[in-house]
């Protein structure tokens, strides 16, 4: 059985018949086949999506009305909950619990728009008597959306629901590697009652379906979240079209951690920065930045917590689950590689893991990398992977310089008892999140979300994310004083 693609409201085959085999990273078996979208397939999605926003169907009905329709599919995925849980696990690798999180965060996007799409307002502006001034939001249109697969039920939802809730029609394409939840994100929305075309999900190849979307003429937005290489060739294609881009790309953040923080506190956060769903994640806390005085306790600390970490499939939920594909796992070795060339020293992981029953899986030990230099390319390269470089520092002045040494500028978490310093060095580091005795935030649904630097432009989440699916047009009217 093939998985279909979703365009116009019906669930149909790719225009050539073809497909592609979508595997379990866990065991690196075959998990779906699913139909391949082609350049025709993707000008068919788009052409629905225009029809949808004409139509009085969608384009026609009132602000709250959207938003019940948001809330309904909000309500529906957490119906589908354990199912969806599963999928994404099976799909992703990652451990079912932190799948589970994703299709919870996932519904609460949903919700949380779906609150917000009678609340899109313009406003009056002063000119004085004789002339009254007003602006709207409109929606920008048809918005495309390419989603990676590290967090596909997660990151759709955060693009689709405002998106929707602004009144957009979209077209959405999935990963290859882990499209299945998008594919019933699809379902979801059309058995809540999204008129036809208004949410069309297109999986396929980047090189096909992606290209096409990113340069399809009639397109008003696009929204990507993936690497800086492939994001500038995305926002070059978007530009061809004069279409505006939401970008987050990499990261590199840093965790930088004081000599009076909560060691407790600090060991679990910065656990879980690197290591949650494997280090594939953009804002994973991938560099810990640790005043000298408090790297012996810490550094011994975390190396017991990874050496602790139970590696398995992510269906039996483990505190590691596997690397998404054998590509990106043998990416991984190659910097751990690279890393110990450059004087790097690996204090606990550093290799697959030994256990014969992981079998064909893809899978890889939580790494700490010691004696990390800030020129490394452990330093300054995203490995995406459950790989944590350390540096030391001595100052605060020290701490934000090593910060910001880097392309990216994504998220940081400073660790520390003193608010005062805290927020001294939050002020001086170029990044869009700043997490003080936190990292991360449940989702962070309600917070603004993306980079400095080449960490992209844009901002997804919150509500200032509803910026990028509307436009603005001003009214201007005489009348007599």
């Amino acid at each position: 059985m093939i998985e279909q693609l979703i365009i116009d409201g019906e669930r149909v085959d790719a225009s050539d018949k073809g497909a592609f085999d979508v595997y379990d990273p866990s065991s690196g078996s075959v998990l779906a086949r699913v139909a391949k979208a082609t350049r025709d397939d993707v000008r068919r999605a788009v052409k629905a999506a225009h029809a949808a926003l004409e139509s009085k169907a969608w384009g026609g009905i009132t602000h709250a009305e959207r938003g019940r329709m948001l809330f309904r599919i909000a309500q529906a995925i957490r119906d589908r909950a354990e199912e969806l849980g599963e999928l994404e696990s099976r799909d992703n690798g990652k451990p079912l619990r932190q799948a589970r999180t994703d299709v919870q965060v996932a519904a609460r996007y949903f919700e949380f728009f779906a609150g917000a799409a009678d609340k899109i307002m313009g406003h009056t502006i002063p000119l004085g008597p004789g002339l009254l001034d007003f602006t709207v939001r409109e929606p920008i249109g048809v918005s495309a959306q390419i989603v990676p697969w590290n967090y596909p039920i997660q990151i759709g939802s955060r693009g689709v629901a405002p998106a929707l809730a602004a009144g957009c029609a979209v077209v959405l394409k999935p990963s290859s590697e882990a499209p299945m939840t998008a594919l019933r994100l699809g379902e979801i929305g059309l058995a809540c009652g999204l008129p036809p075309g208004v949410l069309n999900v297109v999986p396929g190849m980047g090189s096909e379906a992606g290209t096409a979307l990113a340069s399809d003429p009639d397109i008003s937005q696009l929204t990507f979240t993936g690497s800086v290489d492939v994001g500038i060739q995305v926002a070059k294609l978007a530009a061809d079209n004069v279409v505006p881009v939401v970008m987050e790309l990499g990261g590199k953040s840093p965790n930088i951690v004081f000599a009076d923080a909560d060691l407790d506190l600090t060991v679990q956060g910065v656990a879980t920065a690197i290591f949650q769903n494997a280090g594939q994640t953009c804002s994973a806390g991938s560099r810990l930045l640790v005043e000298r005085g408090a790297h012996d306790a810490l550094v011994e600390a975390l190396s017991a917590k990874a050496k602790s970490m139970r590696i398995g499939p992510g269906v039996s939920d483990p505190d590691l689950g596997p690397i998404i594909s054998r590509r990106q796992l043998e990416t991984i070795e190659g910097y751990v590689q690279v890393g110990t060339r450059e004087g790097a020293a690996v204090v606990a992981g550093g290799q697959r893991p030994k256990d014969s029953a992981l079998g064909g899986g893809f899978y890889y030990q939580p790494t700490l990398l010691d004696r990390v230099t800030p020129d490394m390319r452990v330093a300054q390269e995203e490995i995406f992977g459950p790989v944590l470089s350390i540096i030391t520092f001595d100052t605060i002045e020290q701490a934000a310089d090593l910060a910001n040494r880097s392309q990216y500028g994504l998220v940081a978490g400073i660790w520390t008892r003193d608010i005062n310093k805290a927020l001294a060095l939050a002020a001086r580091i170029k990044s869009g999140q700043i997490y003080i005795n936190t990292y991360g935030a449940g989702g962070g649904v309600e917070l603004p979300f993306g980079g400095y630097k080449k960490s992209g432009y844009g901002r997804e989440k919150g509500l200032e994310s509803l910026v990028s699916y509307t436009q603005v047009k001003n009214v201007c009217v005489r009348y007599p004083a």
